[in-house]
């Protein structure tokens, strides 16, 4: 596969293969959803960041003591590309690795994975459990209750803000808009 680019159908089958956690699974389609929403607004490969997107945390329900370290050994096995395998393994900078993001795919995939967890458990606690109705204010202001979805990197999504060159704001609102498009598979479609 060196030389040709992944399928979301293989991306999809390898993320099985190593995950049947449902949330797991719901996250990778919410992260794939989200790189796809933020290519469209760089004018990049919508398919190529939702794959990245997709497969990111490949090895973390069973090596989680290993993640990204053996996400990298098996996309390499699998013969995947080194861009791929390099974006994807980024988003472990200063939490597991010493790979930083640099490429702008890069740098959304380290802002938006952590931020997807705090929109998705703020979404989930609206009287209508939907993202479809979700304003960034709602967001920001459970990012200030660090009890809220404690497990939440807020340094982390701050950073990879500073990183694109972003309002936080903007990145929170343009994560949302792309969370909405998946809203049913990633389980926020709610009751709206």
């Amino acid at each position: 596969m060196e030389n040709k680019k992944p399928t979301k159908e293989e991306a999809l089958s390898l993320l099985k293969k190593y995950n049947e956690n449902e949330s797991l699974i719901k996250h990778a389609l919410c992260v794939e959803s989200v790189m796809k929403h933020f290519a469209g607004l760089f004018d990049e490969d919508a398919d190529k960041w939702g794959i990245i997107g997709l497969i990111h945390d490949l090895d973390y329900e069973k090596y989680p003591e290993n993640h990204c370290h053996k996400t990298k050994e098996i996309l390499e096995e699998e013969g995947w590309p080194e861009e791929y395998i390099r974006a994807v393994i980024s988003h472990g900078w200063k939490i597991c690795n010493d790979v930083e993001p640099v490429q702008k795919m890069e740098k959304v995939l380290y802002a938006i994975d952590e931020l997807t967890g705090l929109i998705a458990a703020t979404a989930l606690m609206r009287p209508s459990k939907s993202i479809l109705d979700m304003k960034v204010k709602s967001v920001k202001k459970k990012w200030n209750q660090k009890s809220f979805a404690a497990g939440v990197n807020r340094e982390i999504i701050a950073e990879g803000a500073q990183m694109l060159g972003m309002d936080l704001g903007d990145v929170i609102n343009e994560t949302i808009n792309g969370m909405k498009k998946s809203a049913e598979s990633i389980g926020l479609k709610g009751n709206i």
